[in-house]
């Protein structure tokens, strides 16, 4: 096990600038995982990480030691790749002993790590047998008993459950953490997938357009995100944002359009009469109350478990979140309610947080 020592990175493609001085602090044993849209720089940061590119400034280290020239192999990781990587004319046991036989680990020695890690993974039947012969999921379970058998240092893992269907990435996912929390060896995991990210993590990395925007434990960056960014991206449903003014009545509003006030409990000190954007989550807006204000039904969609309705205030939107099911029907008139306690407030200018 290592830390993992980021320090002011940037990467260039000729004179194109793809990482924009990125730092990260990965404790030793931590599972970290990147995650932010596609081509914001997440996978080319874990390369980095692996010494698959060339970093053009800053600093590495893993376990202390900077590892910026380092040959990937001289780095003692491991990586497991989106699309498995498998040799299709080895067997299960060859695949996953492959790196101990280029290493020249004895014969015994390596069968011995191969079937532990194997015992593991569950993948004892299948020692036998081709990539070929496998599902998606075991496929899956060889490239990881691939990467266990080398007791690396750190694990690195690019998008491995991407190419799997929902139910098996669901389960794939348990697993992983699971073989994490088991082995204690620290991880850095790249996903596009908000949900990944919320469930696996000890502590997310938002990145957008080769730079961070927060990081911090899973329910500390859903409960307060840096910016309007990280608000729209982590959530599902996102968080609704709507720009408005907050003005003083009786109590504070914020005025939409000049015919939509919307109460709140409070607002950000100092900031009556100014442009602001409010952030809700949907789990946070309600439907039917007395004294809610009116809207009207335009999207209804049923889950199963949850119901999500999209409703307009004027020409606003808002989703709403239900637990229970509700008889409703597009162009329906309800009233909204927002449980402004658990409002968030940030600046239109630069979409940053406004302390309240």
């Amino acid at each position: 096990m290592a830390s993992v020592d980021i320090q002011d990175v940037k990467k260039s493609f000729g004179a194109v600038p793809i990482i924009h001085g990125v730092s990260v602090e990965i404790r030793d044993g931590e599972f970290v995982v990147l995650v932010g849209s596609s081509g914001c720089g997440k996978s080319t940061l874990l390369r980095m990480i692996a010494g698959l590119e060339a970093i053009t400034s800053g600093e590495i280290k893993i376990d202390g030691k900077v590892v910026n020239d380092l040959e990937p192999k001289a780095r003692d990781i491991a990586m497991v790749f989106q699309n498995y990587a498998l040799y299709p004319q080895m067997t299960v046991e060859q695949n996953m002993g492959f790196a101990l036989e280029l290493a020249k680990v004895p014969r015994e020695e390596r069968r011995k790590a191969v079937r532990s890690a194997a015992e593991i993974l569950g993948l004892e039947p299948l020692l036998g047998r081709y990539p070929r012969q496998l599902s998606g999921g075991q496929r899956q379970r060889v490239a990881m008993g691939r990467a266990i058998v080398r007791n690396p240092k750190v694990f690195l893992f690019d998008e491995p459950l991407s190419n799997l269907d929902a139910k098996l990435r669901v389960q794939m996912r348990g697993e992983i953490k699971e073989l994490q929390q088991r082995l204690g060896t620290t991880t850095v995991y790249v996903t596009h997938d908000q949900v990944e990210a919320m469930t696996m993590a000890d502590k997310i990395v938002v990145m957008n357009s080769g730079r961070i925007e927060q990081i911090g434990p899973p329910l500390d960056v859903y409960d307060r995100p840096a910016n309007t960014f990280v608000a729209g991206f982590i959530g599902s449903p996102s968080m609704n944002l709507l720009e408005g003014t907050l003005q003083q009545r009786e109590r504070p509003v914020l005025d939409l359009d000049g015919k939509v006030q919307l109460p709140l409990l409070k607002g950000p000190d100092g900031m009556t009469g100014k442009k602001v954007i409010y952030g809700i989550r949907p789990e946070h807006v309600s439907l039917g109350s007395r004294d809610g204000t009116k809207a009207h039904v335009a999207v209804i969609e049923p889950t199963g478990s949850d119901t999500f309705i999209v409703v307009k205030i004027g020409d606003h939107e808002i989703t709403c979140l239900l637990r229970e099911r509700r008889d409703l029907r597009p162009g329906q008139e309800v009233t909204v309610s927002l449980a402004t306690e658990a409002s968030h407030f940030f600046d239109p200018g630069n979409g940053r947080r406004i302390q309240s």
